[in-house]
C-alpha cells in the first residue's frame, strides 16, 4: 500500500520538474465544478444535520444548507474522515509526483492538524500547508499555489511559501443576527438579547488563527464603513498600500448575494480599478454566524 508513497526526490535530483497536485477543502468556497476548471481537487466538508451526514456541494447545496439552518434543524460541522483524505491522496499520487494540501485554518478546525499527521506516512510527497486562511483568502492561497507550481516550485517549497505568506490577508465579517452565536455558545443569551434589542451588528475579524470580535455597528451602513476603513488601514499599514497591482480584494456573504453585489459597487468607489471577487462564505463559518452576513477580505499578491 505504501509503495506508491515513496518520495520522488530523484526527479528534482535529475532536474525534472515534479508534477504537483493541488488539494483544498470546500471551506475555500471552490465548488467541485470550479475545481475541475482549475485542475485541482476539493475535499468536501461533512456536516451532521439532525444526526445524518451530508457533504458540502455533493449532497448539501448552499440553498439546502440555509433551508435546514433556518428551519431550526441541528446543523453541526465535522472533519473529513482520515479514510476520505488518504483515498483522495492515494488516487492523486498515481498520476502526480507530489501534493500540496491546503486545508482551512488550524485555528478554526482540527482538520489541518489531522492532515499533517496523516501526511507523515507519505515520505514527503504530501505537504500540508498550515497557512491559517479560510473562505476567499483560502481560495487565493489555492490560486497562488497553482501559480507557484507552474513556475516549477516543489511541493515543499510551495508549502513553505504559503506558510510564510499566511498573515498577508484579512477578513472582516458583519453579522445580521446574533442568534447563531448564542446557539453555538459563543455569546451568552443575555448578551444576545441585549444586542438584538439594540439592533447591534457585530463586526468580526479573522487575522490568522481565530474568529474574533472587532467592532459593533448600529446600522448596516455603519458596519460596512467599519469594514472598509479596516481593510483600507490593513492595505496601508500591513500590505504596502492600496494598489490594485499589489492587493486582491474580495467580498463574501452568507446567503446574501444581492447585498454583496451592492457592497462590491461601493468598494469600487473607494478602490477604483480593483478586480473584486464575490463568493459565498464557507458553510463552516455560516453554521456559526447564520445567513445575512457580509464580509470584506483582502490578500497581498505574491
Amino acid at each position: 500500500m505504501f509503495s506508491e508513497r515513496r518520495y520522488a526526490g530523484w526527479a528534482a535530483w535529475c532536474g525534472v520538474v515534479a508534477k504537483i497536485a493541488i488539494v483544498t477543502d470546500s471551506n475555500s468556497g471552490i465548488t467541485q465544478k470550479q475545481a475541475k476548471e482549475l485542475g485541482i481537487a476539493v475535499l468536501p466538508m461533512p456536516f451532521m444535520v439532525n444526526d445524518e451526514t451530508y457533504f458540502e456541494d455533493i449532497s448539501l447545496t448552499q440553498d439546502e444548507f440555509y433551508e435546514r439552518l433556518e428551519a431550526g434543524d441541528n446543523v453541526v460541522t465535522s472533519q473529513p474522515s482520515p479514510e476520505s483524505v488518504m483515498n483522495l491522496w492515494d488516487g492523486l499520487l498515481k498520476e502526480y509526483d507530489e501534493i500540496v494540501h491546503i486545508p482551512m485554518s488550524s485555528g478554526l478546525s482540527g482538520s489541518c492538524q489531522s492532515a499533517i499527521m496523516l501526511a507523515q506516512d507519505y515520505g514527503g510527497r504530501v505537504q500540508v500547508a498550515n497557512n491559517q486562511r479560510i473562505s476567499v483568502t483560502q481560495r487565493q492561497s489555492v490560486l497562488d499555489a497553482i501559480q507557484l507550481a507552474e513556475k516549477g516550485m516543489s511541493a515543499k517549497e510551495i508549502r513553505e511559501f504559503l506558510e510564510a505568506d499566511k498573515f498577508n490577508s484579512s477578513i472582516y465579517i458583519m453579522l445580521d443576527t446574533l442568534y447563531y452565536l448564542k446557539k453555538g455558545g459563543r455569546i451568552t443569551p443575555a448578551a444576545a438579547a441585549l444586542g438584538t434589542l439594540l439592533k447591534l451588528k457585530p463586526v468580526l475579524q479573522i487575522q490568522g488563527e481565530k474568529l474574533d470580535a472587532f467592532a459593533k455597528a448600529r446600522t448596516t451602513n455603519q458596519g460596512k464603513n467599519i469594514m472598509i476603513n479596516a481593510i483600507k488601514n490593513d492595505m496601508a499599514n500591513r500590505f504596502g498600500g492600496a494598489d490594485k497591482d499589489n492587493i486582491w480584494l474580495q467580498v463574501a456573504h452568507s446567503h446574501n448575494e444581492g447585498a454583496a453585489i451592492t457592497l462590491k459597487e461601493e468598494l469600487l468607489e473607494v478602490f477604483p480599478g480593483f478586480d473584486i471577487h464575490i463568493a459565498a462564505l464557507s458553510l463552516s463559518i455560516a453554521c456559526h454566524i447564520g445567513p445575512g452576513s457580509l464580509a470584506i477580505a483582502c490578500c497581498k499578491k505574491i
